[in-house]
């Protein structure tokens, strides 16, 4: 007999492969579940062996025989279906440059509208090769996502600042996706962004705005000495049954107050967005923009959404020196620090 295989781990890939796939929430939740409690006990192997895992909470049939076939020392066949079938993003003309990134800038956890622990996001993160990952879930202002307050925000520093500890030297950068509001100011206190490693600003209300005012808005949060990076500029949604046209704004006047003021344009990876369109990113490149090419991660899987944002940009001619997550995190550190501070 084989040895025992990992069944925790197995069920972890398998949520894993589910998730970049974009299969359905349940499903994945079913998997990681399953990994949950076969964590927490002692008695898998008997149970297995038994034929009583499904009396276990949270175990159903489909992740009972992935446990068994672990445990007896073979890889489960859902997953070798998986494996055999799955396709990483970004292989292709974007191969290169998701082997030169060393980070991402733009991911969210269970504090906030992602669907697992920081701890978990940094950990399939260094697994995936990164070097450090910057947790950037929401502002107050978005209730529906569940937004950090002021509070919330400094007591998950404090967490962050012991996963730090435990994990070195791979490290998570702390953030956050500040909501522009609409007159161009930040949804947070200004002194709580200004101790953030790294922070985002993104739309997310009020898209359909007139072109002028909505410049307007995103030139006054460009500006504002605390924005790093700039998030998914037109909002665009281009998939599903949310789908929804860009925001109309002056992308000359924005990308080059974004050059000017040295904050990078996101190339946003999620499949939904893809989000500056390609014409934007030319401009933005032409403009002598920095670009972030990030997951916008909610799940672990997710994370390896990187390869869509990375063929995006070897389509369009990205100059790898100019991404500024092809650095290492304490130039992205010097990088933040610099143009914070700038008068």
């Amino acid at each position: 007999m084989s040895a025992p295989r990992d069944p925790a781990a197995d069920l972890r890939r398998i949520a894993f492969l589910l998730e970049r796939s974009r299969e359905a929430t349940y499903r994945v939740r079913a998997f990681r579940t399953a990994a949950a409690v076969v964590q927490q006990r002692a008695d898998i192997e008997q149970r297995a062996a038994a034929g009583t895992l499904t009396a276990l909470n949270g175990i159903g049939e489909a992740t009972a025989r992935c446990i068994t076939e672990s445990v007896s020392g073979q890889q489960p066949g859902y997953l070798t279906r998986l494996e055999s079938t799955a396709s990483s993003p970004g292989a292709g003309e974007g191969e290169a440059v998701r082997a030169a990134l060393r980070g991402d800038c733009h991911t969210h956890s269970d504090w906030s509208d992602g669907g697992s622990p920081i701890e978990e996001m940094a950990s399939t993160a260094r697994e995936l090769g990164h070097e450090y990952l910057v947790l950037t879930d929401h502002s107050p202002r978005l209730t529906v996502a569940n937004g950090l307050s002021a509070d919330r925000l400094r007591r998950q520093l404090d967490v962050v600042a012991e996963l730090n500890e435990e994990l070195a030297p791979f490290r998570i950068l702390t953030g956050i996706e500040v909501d522009i509001l609409t007159d161009g100011t930040l949804d947070q206190l200004p002194e709580l962004l200004a101790r953030l490693d790294l922070v985002v600003a993104s739309v997310h209300s009020k898209l359909r705005m007139p072109r002028a005012e909505m410049t307007a808005r995103m030139l006054a949060a460009v500006g504002d000495p605390n924005v790093d990076v700039l998030g998914h500029c037109t909002g665009r949604i281009v998939t599903g049954s949310r789908a929804r046209p860009e925001s109309q704004f002056d992308a000359d006047a924005v990308f080059a107050a974004c050059a000017e003021h040295g904050v990078a344009v996101e190339i946003n990876s999620r499949p939904d967005r893809l989000d500056p369109p390609r014409r934007l990113l030319r401009s933005a490149m032409a403009a002598g923009c920095l670009v972030s090419i990030d997951s916008d991660a909610h799940a672990p899987g997710q994370l390896d959404w990187l390869g869509y944002g990375c063929e995006r940009a070897a389509e369009c001619g990205v100059d790898a020196g100019r991404i500024v997550n092809s650095w290492r995190s304490e130039d992205v550190l010097a990088w933040t620090a610099d143009h914070a501070h700038r008068p």
